[in-house]
């Protein structure tokens, strides 16, 4: 019996002594200190989520953001952008940023008009002439206006952005005056000045998200839709229709949004980086949106199969006229003053 005692003492100080020794080796064996690691645990990350492609206005805007948010925060805020609506669709995505699922989202305006209906001004056709006219108007004192409304549930309006002035693709011809829009089926986003746009024109309005847009091109539920060039191009839509009319009957504009819990947790010199890199990133897209659309343009002309015609001057003066009910309904029933106000300062030189 003692021999069996004095072996399993002598079994037990062996075992005792080869962990002792396993963990040094491993201790001394483990990798050197590497500073660049240092912090990472640290990093905070932010998560953006939108539904265009990457080669977009939108797209590009929002790397650039990234880009310089990751240089003004010396890393230590990190954005991670979900293009395509891989995380979220359009559908989704404000109350994915409402819960804090996400950070930060970039919804087309007309996605916030049913929650504030003042921002029903940016879908109001013919309203701005020029890109220069857009960018005053949403970079200045009445964009910081609506971006403020946001608040209210508890989100923080960053800056707007450009995408462009819309045109019309369509599947059978083009769209040359208001009569050509008879009973088609329009893809419309769910904004009740745009709906009435279409109704107008006597078409039938369809609510479709964008990222259905395509499927419902191919299933032949819509026959033409309203969108700037770039969105056109880079989503492969002038292959299922191939007559595009160039109108600038109105603009594609995002709010650039971010969840405010999360904005208010940052502190205050990140929360400066954030804003310094919003307003560098917003030049930078009102600088490239143009150039984009105009290049997008051209490709398309390159293209064989693909129509593209001018709406005249005189059937724009026609439209204008058609849809005089759209502003007196902006004007009763959303906000007569602030129409007002976006007018007169489209009159300054």
């Amino acid at each position: 019996m003692r021999v069996y005692i004095t072996t399993a003492l002598c079994t037990l100080v062996v075992l005792i002594g080869l962990i002792g020794y396993q963990q040094k080796f491993w201790q001394d064996a483990s990798l050197p200190f590497d500073d660049e690691q240092e912090g990472l645990n640290d990093q905070i990350v932010l998560n953006f989520s939108h539904v265009v492609a990457e080669d977009t206005p939108k797209g590009q805007a929002a790397s650039k953001f990234a880009e310089l948010l990751e240089q003004k925060s010396n890393g230590r805020i990190r954005v991670v952008i979900y293009p395509n609506g891989l995380l979220y669709s359009d559908d989704e995505e404000f109350d994915a940023l409402q819960n804090g699922d996400i950070q930060m989202i970039a919804p087309t305006v007309s996605k916030l008009t049913n929650l504030f209906p003042t921002f029903q001004v940016l879908d109001l056709p013919f309203l701005f002439e020029t890109d220069e006219e857009v960018e005053r108007i949403l970079t200045g004192p009445l964009g910081e206006l609506l971006l403020n409304q946001l608040s209210r549930l508890e989100m923080k309006g960053l800056a707007f952005w450009n995408n462009g002035f819309k045109q019309l693709l369509s599947e059978d011809e083009l769209i040359l005056n208001r009569e050509d829009f008879k009973g088609l089926k329009v893809r419309a986003m769910p904004s009740k000045v745009l709906q009435m746009q279409f109704t107008l024109l006597e078409a039938t309005p369809i609510t479709a998200s964008f990222d259905e847009i395509y499927s419902e091109l191919e299933n032949g539920l819509i026959d033409t839709q309203e969108n700037t060039v770039s969105n056109l191009y880079s989503k492969g839509f002038y292959k299922l229709h191939k007559n595009l009319t160039i109108s600038n009957h109105g603009i594609l504009s995002y709010a650039v949004i971010l969840n405010e819990d999360f904005y208010n947790s940052l502190p205050s010199d990140l929360q400066d980086a954030v804003v310094e890199a919003m307003n560098e990133a917003t030049e930078w897209n009102f600088n490239h949106s143009k150039q984009m659309n105009e290049a997008n343009l051209i490709s398309l002309q390159a293209l064989e199969g693909v129509h593209i015609e001018n709406l005249s001057l005189e059937e724009k003066e026609k439209w204008k006229i058609l849809f005089e009910p759209i502003y007196t309904y902006y004007r009763d029933e959303v906000s007569s003053n602030f129409l007002k106000e976006i007018q007169n300062e489209l009159l300054k030189e």
